[in-house]
């Protein structure tokens, strides 16, 4: 039985950016992550080990948006590289990034960065 576990909607505050004053004061952001697993064994036997624990994976986005960096394509690369580390039978991870109310000169609510990673990629 494949199926996703996904969580959507996570608020951080965050201090990613390329510019000096978003490293320094830091702005919103909003991650929505998906996994594709097989959870056969966890739906059978009601057991979390058997699947992807959405406490697990709400650590590992946490730890990624702690640690400041330029690009949001390295951050979601992180994260989907983690996801993948840490659960052998996860197929394949989605991860959204969006910096809410970018810097870019203009009206904007949000820039988005999306990575879809698949086991064995």
């Amino acid at each position: 039985m494949i199926g996703r576990v996904a969580l959507e909607g996570l608020e951080f505050h965050a201090f990613h950016g390329v510019y000096p004053h978003e490293r320094e004061s830091g702005n919103w952001f909003e991650v929505d992550i998906a996994v594709d697993t097989d959870f056969s064994q966890a739906a059978a036997e009601d057991d979390l080990n058997g699947t992807v624990n959405y406490e697990t994976l709400f650590r590992i986005v946490q730890e990624e948006m702690n640690k400041p960096s330029k690009l949001l394509e390295t951050v979601v690369a992180k994260i989907a590289n983690d996801v993948l580390h840490t659960w052998s039978m996860a197929n394949s991870v989605e991860v959204k990034l969006s910096k809410l109310n970018p810097p870019i000169g203009g009206k904007c609510r949000r820039s988005s960065v999306t990575v879809i990673r698949r086991r064995g990629q």
